[in-house]
């Protein structure tokens, strides 16, 4: 079976490793400021802060910058839950703006009708590896003064028009253990702001700014040595993994030909995607080839051998915990048709030449 996705751990990683735990400093030290450094090089902003994981990097930019009850936080439907949990965790509501059909993005053209006197901040989603339209964004967040907290989980080494993903406003990344760069467990929040920079040191540290000295309500969101040693590691490898992911998306491009199945466009291409996820859009009836329909084609793809994945089945509008809250409903009519229509296939930088030509027979033989 071809996995969705591997984690790529190599012997460096492994060294990696067994250095921090011969050195006996196993907690937040070295390893970790030297990973913020290295990160916040890679991102062109002047700092990066190691969090626990992505979720909590999300949840400590929304504190940071003052975030709370009686705020609106414009934001995608078609995310991972923790983009919108975040939110929710500040205390402020998140408001859904549907998304684009070809990058699966919040679309900017909408984002304007969704502000009120409550909009603080908004939060677009790099999803799947590809940047939203951030030059309308910022235009729209600098016109309205507000705030932007980019939820970058996937899309590490992604820039637009030449600018790195998480240095337009506060960046949030993910390192969790199949991301395009992991940690096997860990978070980045980058800004060019000192100020947030400091609140964010404070919040993932029991609100220390000196030791034993609780200035603010913080939280124990610190990451470990042994988890950025595996970071640093996986950074210095990311030109060559986002390569290979690049390799892989274009060779599937080429060679899917199924009619119903739409492989995905990098919308953009003055901008860079890194393909944290290759996602296809499975087209049934109205004169299209495919009479199966998307978990059937699941369901063949895994008899065929290829693994495969659904993200995301439900919108975030949709689920239940937010509309148990009065947080959810509406109708976005594009999430939700893409939320019956896509899914992702194997991408990652583990796929030989023989996994490519696998998966493309595969769907080809839909």
């Amino acid at each position: 079976m071809i996995p969705i996705s591997k984690p790529t751990i190599t012997e460096q990683d492994k060294q990696a490793v067994m250095a921090v735990l011969d050195s006996g400093m196993l907690v937040q030290g070295a390893r970790v400021a030297e990973l913020e450094q290295c990160w916040a090089k890679v991102c062109g902003t002047q700092h990066a802060i190691a969090t626990s994981n992505g979720t909590t990097a999300l949840h400590v930019a929304m504190l940071a910058h003052g975030i709370g009850p009686g705020d609106e936080v414009i934001t995608t439907p078609f995310t991972f839950i923790a983009s919108v949990n975040s939110i929710v965790y500040a205390g402020a509501t998140p408001v859904f703006v549907d998304i684009c059909p070809d990058d699966f993005n919040i679309n900017p053209d909408l984002i304007e009708q969704a502000i009120t006197p409550r909009t603080k901040a908004i939060l677009p989603v790099h999803l799947y590896g590809q940047p939203a339209a951030m030059g309308r964004i910022m235009a729209i967040a600098q016109q309205h003064k507000l705030i932007v907290i980019e939820d970058c989980a996937q899309a590490i080494g992604a820039n637009y028009r030449g600018q790195s993903v998480g240095s337009f406003g506060t960046g949030c990344f993910s390192l969790y253990a199949t991301k395009n760069v992991m940690s096997a467990e860990g978070g980045m929040l980058t800004t060019n702001d000192p100020e947030i920079a400091r609140k964010a040191r404070m919040l993932r540290a029991h609100g220390m700014e000196r030791r034993y000295h609780h200035d603010m309500l913080g939280f124990n969101f610190r990451l470990s040595d042994l988890h950025a040693a595996i970071g640093l590691s996986q950074l210095s490898q990311l030109d060559e993994f986002t390569a290979r992911r690049q390799h892989n998306a274009a060779y599937l491009s080429q060679h899917i030909q199924r009619p119903g199945v739409i492989t995905p466009m990098q919308t953009d291409q003055a901008s860079s995607h890194v393909w944290h996820q290759y996602t296809v859009r499975i087209i049934v009836g109205e004169g299209m080839a495919l009479t199966c329909t998307r978990d059937e084609v699941v369901q063949k793809l895994t008899a065929a051998g290829v693994g495969s994945g659904v993200f995301y089945p439900i919108p975030a509008h949709l689920q239940r915990h937010l509309i148990e809250r009065g947080l959810g409903g509406g109708h976005f009519p594009v999430a939700e048709q893409l939320a019956h229509e896509v899914v992702s296939l194997p991408v990652h930088p583990a796929l030989t030449d023989v996994d490519l030509e696998k998966i493309v027979e595969a769907v080809n033989q839909l």
